[in-house]
């Protein structure tokens, strides 16, 4: 298979004939998982999204056995499709070229061989990543990024993380590049990492609903709710979302010093707001940097199936054909 066409996602996307051939796309989040089939044409058949399987004692295990599960369920649907490889993407630290997810703290595994253990019950190749990094991915070669060399994809979620692009290539460092989240920036608290001032303690989702719950002594059920409060004139809700837009300013204007980058593609939950982030977000940046080139402030293309985009693509490498 050679590299797709743009992904189609949405009601009717894969619709029409049985694909010949095709790959599995499994996007494993903190709550929900996302599978899907991607054909040549890079559509998604059959996306389905369940509760991330979790296991106390052998979290890995469950996970790996629900992907076996779907890959059974995937081939009795689609009989006469020849699925080639699998594409994986968990949250935490990866060791993507082992296929070992090194630690996460929400879901609890530590060290955990995915790729070999996939491919023992499954028998297919699999490409594994970290799924904020292949997400970004997703969004270069086939987003808001495509054309741009220099860039941070920045999710903006519960917390923060990030993929960074330079000259056109993701920073790996090992798994660790791009906890953008875990920066410090001035107002920042103590951070449930064990560090303090971190980013996402001011500038999450998460964040701004609790501190504005803090402040107010009201029970906003997210971040959204927060916006409505402060753009109807509520002033504690005003004053964490001033807050929360000038952290975020102050982590891109350090990426960019640093960095270079020409542009901040955002995506996750917060990324919904939509104008009312990007131009206040724009506009600080714009006034704290001096001569550098001034970042463009995007939103995501692909959206919330980035990543599992981005798992698809990666398993259409493994088999890719001249």
């Amino acid at each position: 298979m050679g590299l797709p066409a743009d992904p189609v996602t949405g009601p009717g996307a894969g619709s029409g004939e049985p694909p010949a051939r095709g790959v599995l796309a499994f996007d494993v989040g903190g709550t929900d998982m996302k599978a899907a089939l991607v054909d040549d044409a890079g559509r998604l058949h059959s996306l389905l999204r369940i509760p991330t399987p979790r296991d106390g004692q052998f979290p890995g295990d469950v996970v790996v056995a629900k992907v076996a599960a779907l890959t059974e369920n995937y081939r009795a649907e689609y009989p006469g499709c020849a699925i080639e490889s699998i594409g994986l993407v968990v949250p935490g630290l990866v060791d993507e070229e082992a296929g070992i997810g090194r630690m996460s703290a929400n879901l609890g595994w530590r060290d955990y061989p995915f790729g070999e253990h996939l491919t023992r019950v499954t028998g297919l190749p699999v490409a594994f990543g970290h799924d904020v990094s292949i997400a970004g991915e997703a969004e270069m070669r086939a987003g808001a990024g495509r054309g741009l060399r220099d860039v941070v994809v920045m999710v903006i979620g519960t917390g923060i993380a990030g993929a960074v692009f330079c000259e056109g290539q993701r920073v790996r460092a090992g798994g660790y590049a791009g906890e953008i989240g875990h920066a410090e920036v001035p107002g920042g608290t103590e951070c449930p990492c064990g560090a303090f001032g971190c980013l996402e303690t001011i500038g999450s989702a998460g964040a701004i609903t609790r501190r504005y719950n803090a402040l107010s002594g009201n029970a906003a059920a997210g971040a959204k709710a927060v916006l409505t409060a402060a753009l109807s004139g509520d002033r504690h809700a005003a004053q964490v979302w001033e807050d929360a837009v000038n952290a975020l300013a102050f982590s891109i204007c350090q990426l960019t010093a640093i960095l270079g980058t020409e542009a901040v593609i955002l995506g996750g939950g917060l990324a919904q707001a939509g104008p009312a982030l990007v131009e206040p977000l724009q506009s600080r940046v714009e006034s704290r940097l001096s001569f550098l080139r001034a970042p463009r402030i995007l939103t995501t293309v692909l959206g919330q199936d980035a990543g599992l985009i981005g798992a698809g693509l990666r398993a259409r490498d493994l088999v890719a054909r001249p």
